[in-house]
């Protein structure tokens, strides 16, 4: 059984699903629609609103962290791009781990792009509603507050506000946040004690872009390619009009916040690069993906970097950094100037963008899905083929649901971190599996194939490099990293590990020793997390609590950091492998800077990744084992 949970498909181009008796699509795109289609998944909710806090964590520096990412994100396109040249078929990752690391890495990666795509949709579609019903109140057009956001989001707010009105406070100095948090879950219609707060025009976009990728590929392409004339005009205009009220004073400090601040950007701005992969599951559809498929994944990243970090340059240089930390920053800086209908502009402009990354990142789900039914490993009405609009339809409403149903009910707006983790997951496999290729020899050539530079020879004068500027600009924070002595616990943690009684208590005392009237404009968690350091240390001192809340054991400071043990165990393996192996270099850098990246996400997320290849496994050996199309061709 060991044996057979690795089997791999055929290398041999002829041999290549071979025995699959299955409709071709539509073969309609070409260079142009693929880089459009990259554009359209990577300038979307990044560029319109994750960058805001990406800038004010980091300052005018995080175009540095821009230009990393981009960096990551290339190393991993070049090995998709080997990976597509050879073998172009629709599936993505998982189909190129099916040819490198066998069935049940095959399992595991498209498991995992389950979650990226549906999460990642889940959360493109509350902001784009967040954004329509914006646009809608400019135009004086108000819809009832229970439609326009998700029960926690409005029961959350409706507690927290219970708990300021107890202490004292009014109406007026809520938050404008809590405010309507209070009044959509006080407004909403009841059925004994639930009330029903539902996101309403995040289903309608679901629906209408769910549609559209039914109706086929040749709609899709045509309605990207609109949007993203649309939202590249605007981007344009946005860098030219901000070029002229850049103040350069603002750039400095450069980096206020040092390499941490930086860093604290990570999954926000990968969020904003993931989507690129998903045109890869196009591969059936493309006039030449052998050609063109590589060439569109380069030119999106390449254009979109250019933006980003333009972008990035000129929110920087018209406002202070430290003031982007909103949800529309575009809007917010042109509103500083007083170019009220450019942020008019942007209102609408930033509707086209999130719709556009809706429609590509559910256009990539169901083919991933469809891969996987046509290898068994799922039921095989997900590669039914419409015989009309040549879309695989099954799999593409099933995707309709999985992401419009929870869009209703939840705000996971803050699982940036778990879908960023399952992208770089990916991307670490895809990387590694072009090493495993390089080392066959009856692999298929393709028109692209990635530049082979020695490993063994650059990477040990790379870590020497590395560990020499570690030592001479950041030696407190390696001292930190290897230092396990219990400290005072973040402020953030220290929220989030209360439990509701607790949290409850504290925001009660917070609010009635409130002197100076903080929380006027504030949430609780931003108002403990904007404390002085010696004031945080007043609270902790002063409210009753165990230490454990208070205070980080040293177990638990190491446990946080085992994501970056791992990291640096892999980085030692690689090394020897790469010296051991004569290993290629690009794919190598791929995997490092992914799994650097995979380390900053906090371990929780690492846990709930886990918990989801869990649940995977569970229904691998339970239906997709026994069902598997390769299993029966071996046997």
């Amino acid at each position: 059984m060991w044996q057979s949970l690795f089997r791999r498909k055929s290398l041999s181009k002829g041999d290549f699903n071979k025995d699959d008796k299955h409709e071709d699509l539509h073969k309609v795109l070409s260079v142009r629609d693929i880089t459009a289609f990259g554009i359209a998944a990577i300038i979307g909710a990044g560029i319109f609103s994750t960058i805001g806090t990406a800038s004010a964590d980091g300052g005018p520096a995080v175009i540095y962290l821009f230009l990393f990412t981009a960096l990551a994100c290339s190393f991993a396109a070049f090995c998709y791009a080997d990976f597509a040249s050879r073998f172009p078929v629709a599936g993505s990752a998982y189909t190129y781990a099916y040819v490198s690391f066998g069935e049940l890495f095959a399992w595991i990666i498209g498991w995992a792009l389950i979650m990226e795509y549906a999460v990642g949709n889940i959360t493109v579609a509350i902001s784009w509603s967040d954004y329509f019903t914006g646009l809608l109140g400019n135009l004086n057009i108000n819809l009832p507050l229970w439609m326009t956001m998700d029960y926690f989001t409005a029961y959350n707010g409706y507690n927290d506000a219970s708990i300021m009105l107890h202490a004292g406070k009014s109406m007026s100095e809520l938050s404008a946040s809590l405010q309507t948090g209070y009044q959509a879950y006080q407004s909403a219609p009841t059925i004994g004690s639930f009330h029903f707060v539902l996101d309403i025009p995040a289903l309608l976009i679901i629906v209408l872009i769910t549609w559209l990728v039914y109706r086929g590929i040749k709609e899709s392409r045509n309605a990207s390619n609109i949007m993203v004339v649309i939202k590249i005009a605007v981007v344009i205009l946005v860098i030219v009009v901000g070029a002229f009220y850049v103040n350069t004073s603002n750039w400095s400090p450069f980096m206020p916040n040092g390499i941490g601040g930086i860093l604290k950007g990570v999954s926000a701005v990968f969020f904003a690069y993931i989507g690129f992969d998903a045109i890869s599951t196009t591969a059936e559809e493309c006039k030449d993906p052998q050609r063109d498929l590589p060439r569109g994944m380069m030119y999106s990243i390449i254009i979109c970097t250019i933006l980003y970090v333009l972008i990035a340059l000129v929110l920087t240089g018209m406002v202070k950094y430290d003031e982007l930390a909103v949800g529309d920053p575009l809007a917010f800086v042109f509103d500083k100037v007083n170019l009220n209908w450019l942020s008019g502009v942007i209102a609408v402009s930033a509707i086209f963008a999130m719709a556009s990354v809706l429609l590509v990142f559910q256009l990539g789900q169901p083919r991933i899905w469809m891969s996987m039914s046509r290898d068994g490993l799922l039921p095989k009405a997900f590669s039914t083929i419409h015989p009309k609009y040549k879309t695989p339809y099954f799999a593409t409403i099933v995707t309709g649901f999985v992401v419009a149903l929870p869009a209703l009910f939840l705000n996971l707006t803050t699982v940036t971190d778990l879908c960023s983790i399952g992208t770089l997951f990916a991307f670490v496999l895809v990387c590694g599996g072009v090493l495993i290729l390089h080392q066959q020899k009856d692999i298929p050539e393709g028109k692209f194939k990635i530049p082979f530079l020695p490993a063994k020879l650059i990477l040990p004068i790379l870590y020497i490099v590395i560990c020499l500027l570690l030592v001479l600009y950041q030696s407190d924070n390696v001292k930190d990293f290897f230092s396990f002595a219990s400290k005072e616990i973040s402020s953030k943690d220290f929220v989030a590990n209360l439990d509701k009684d607790e949290l409850n208590s504290i925001k009660e005392f917070a609010y009635k020793s409130d002197s100076l009237n903080v929380l006027k404009a504030t949430d609780f968690d931003t108002y403990i997390q904007n404390l002085k350091a010696s004031e945080y240390s007043n609270l902790l001192a002063t409210v009753t609590l165990p230490d454990s809340k208070k205070f980080i054991s040293s177990w638990t400071l190491f446990k946080h950091k085992i994501p970056m043990w791992i990291f640096l165990l892999v980085s030692v393996v690689l090394l020897v492998m790469s010296i051991r192996k004569n290993f290629s270099l690009i794919p190598v850098l791929g995997i490092l800077t992914c799994l650097y990246m995979m380390a900053q996400i906090p371990l929780k997320n690492w846990i709930g990744f886990f918990v989801w290849l869990l649940i995977g496994l569970i229904i691998y050996f339970s239906y997709s084992y026994k069902n598997s199309k390769l299993a029966k061709r071996t046997s």
